[in-house]
């Protein structure tokens, strides 16, 4: 398989080029370290090199559609998760996140939408807005080493912290520290939930 660095050479479009696999390749490396991931899990995973992989991320290389489809399969993100909009400006990229351009995990089909409030993942928190589609339950518990805090802002919320039960409605807030912990919502109405996570699971 041959590993394409990008052209050399001044110009408008390589310019552009190669400010947005800069940008691919920033995304791309948080997240990695996130899910704990090396730079060799990822080139195993797509076929590639290990160099390649480095210089992806550092913006030396210009991954094909398939490497970005094969790492968003392999860091569990759409592969929309590592483009940014075109309409975001140089000044707003890792300060501000418009309501339009959020990253999003899930979709209402899978019961849960996850949307990306933090300009990206690399902080020491990330903050979330999830949206529980009616009757959507989590059935399994899921058990993680991080410390996190949530505010319903709309419907209701059936959340199971280790043996306890509680029901929660819109203006109430919870914590989970180092927990199992599983959700319902037995509701007709979405519930929506902001959801800060520290340290980044995602």
């Amino acid at each position: 398989m041959t590993e394409t660095a990008m052209p050399a050479g001044p110009s408008a479009q390589q310019g552009a080029i190669a400010a947005e696999s800069n940008a691919i390749g920033i995304v791309i490396r948080k997240l990695r370290k996130a899910r704990g991931k090396s730079l060799a899990d990822i080139a195993q995973g797509i076929s590639r090199s290990v160099s390649f992989v480095s210089q992806i991320e550092r913006g030396n290389a210009q991954p094909s559609i398939a490497d970005l489809k094969g790492i968003a399969q392999l860091l569990g993100v759409p592969v929309g998760w590592f483009f940014l909009s075109d309409s975001v400006p140089p000044d707003e990229i890792g300060r501000v996140v418009r309501s339009h351009d959020r990253r999003q995990l899930g979709n209402s089909t899978q019961g849960l939408l996850e949307e990306l409030l933090s300009p990206d993942i690399g902080g020491s928190f990330e903050m979330f807005l999830s949206t529980f589609e009616p009757g959507a339950t989590m059935e399994q518990a899921t058990l993680r080493d991080t410390e996190e805090e949530g505010y319903v802002v709309k419907g209701s919320l059936t959340l199971w912290i280790g043996e306890r039960q509680f029901s929660l409605n819109a203006g109430d807030s919870f914590r989970i520290v180092r927990e199992p912990f599983r959700w319902s919502n037995p509701t007709q109405s979405e519930a929506r939930v902001l959801w800060v996570i520290a340290p980044p699971a995602y």
